[in-house]
């Protein structure tokens, strides 16, 4: 199996989207991959901190589990990469400069992609007095 980023940032979106705060696990269903997919791609990422709880939902059959919230690096990361704009563009560079598609990589890209956008914006009233 090959790390999927783009499962990663869909994993993310379907957690914030069906959570609900206080419940319980829920199990994680994303149109297109395997339970055992989801599964190995959910435990990748509470080793990375993004996800606080996973039970292991698991039969003879099909790995699976249910996770519970985001952590706090786990919603920082959707933030940063919420918008396809970004995500494109941060996956771009990280190819172009033949950089690790790694979460460590996507933080470090997608956060200098946004300081360049608010810097920026931020040139842009300067410029004009301070009226947008």
């Amino acid at each position: 199996m090959q790390r999927d980023m783009d499962l990663v940032r869909k994993i993310l979106f379907y957690i914030e989207e069906k959570y609900v705060a206080g419940g319980p696990e829920i199990p994680v269903c994303i149109d297109g991959y395997s339970d055992n997919v989801i599964y190995e791609h959910c435990i990748l990422m509470r080793n990375d901190g993004l996800i606080g709880r996973i039970l292991d939902t698991s039969t003879l059959e099909s790995k699976s589990c249910n996770v519970g919230n985001l952590t706090s690096e786990g919603f920082d990361l959707l933030d940063r990469i919420r918008t396809d704009t970004v995500w494109n563009k941060t996956k771009s560079v990280i190819s172009e400069k033949g950089l690790p598609l790694v979460i460590g990589t996507i933080k470090t890209i997608s956060t200098a992609i946004i300081t360049a956008a608010a810097e920026g914006v931020t040139n842009s009233i300067l410029k004009s007095n301070g009226y947008v």
